[in-house]
Order: C-alpha cells, then sequence, then structure tokens
C-alpha cells in the first residue's frame, strides 16, 4: 500500500475512535441538580411567569448529552443573574408548549422579554455568550 492510504486510514481510524469516545462520554453525563432559582414550568404556570421582565427558557430533555452540558451553565447564571429568571421546560413532559414555540431540536434557549420571544438559541452556548446576549437585552 502507499503511505498516502496508510495515512488517510489511519486519520479516519482516529476520527472513528474520537467520536465514538465522544458519543460515550456525552451519553453518561450524570444530570446536575437544579438551582433553587430556576423555576420548573409546565402549561399552567408559562404564562405568568414569563409575563413581566426577562426570563431565558431552556427547552431540554432528560435524555438529551448537550441538555446536561447547558444545565450547569444556567444554573451559573441563576445563581448570579438578580434580573433575569431562569426557567426549564422538559419537552418530554411539556409537548404542546414545545409545539406552540416550534422547537424542533433541543436544548434550545428562549429569551422572553415582558411575555414575547425576542431571542432564541439552539444548541450548547457558552455562560459568557448567555451573559454577553443578556447584557444586550438589558440595554
Amino acid at each position: 500500500m502507499s503511505t498516502t492510504l496508510i495515512v488517510i486510514l489511519a486519520f479516519l481510524a482516529a476520527l472513528v475512535g474520537l467520536i465514538t469516545f465522544n458519543f460515550y462520554r456525552m451519553k453518561n453525563i450524570k444530570p446536575v441538580a437544579d438551582s433553587d432559582r430556576i423555576k420548573v414550568l409546565g402549561n399552567k404556570n408559562f404564562k405568568p411567569v414569563i409575563r413581566r421582565g426577562i426570563t431565558l427558557v431552556d427547552f431540554w430533555a432528560p435524555w438529551c448529552g448537550p441538555c446536561k452540558m447547558v444545565a450547569p451553565i444556567l444554573n451559573e447564571l441563576a445563581e448570579t443573574e438578580d434580573r433575569v429568571t431562569v426557567a426549564k421546560v422538559n419537552v418530554d413532559q411539556q409537548q404542546p408548549l414545545a409545539q406552540k414555540y416550534k422547537v424542533r431540536n433541543i436544548p434550545t434557549l428562549i429569551m422572553f422579554r415582558d411575555g414575547r420571544e425576542v431571542r432564541r438559541y439552539v444548541g450548547v452556548k457558552t455562560k459568557k455568550f448567555l451573559e454577553k446576549e443578556i447584557a444586550a437585552e438589558l440595554g
């Protein structure tokens, strides 16, 4: 075999190994307990919570690896950011809410201001990014 083919096969084997490793690592991430300052939302309390001020709502599911990665970030935000309400919606238990807000992928973070959606983020976002977005929305 040529050297080029050997290098390509070695690269592909390493790539497959890396993908497999990350898949199992993400699948086995331990869930993080929610902060006491994070509100758990359902059909009955969703509108009253988002009605006033700025609310960052995380649409998540317990089986979702990236959702488990976002949980500690939201816990920190909830503890440090007094001007914003942080809330969560379990899409497995609250499917009508997920459908109403057209949540197709999780995690989806939706920022509401006085009951209206103002920003939407899909996927894992850093704490620094979310703090910057919150500051921009607060003006």
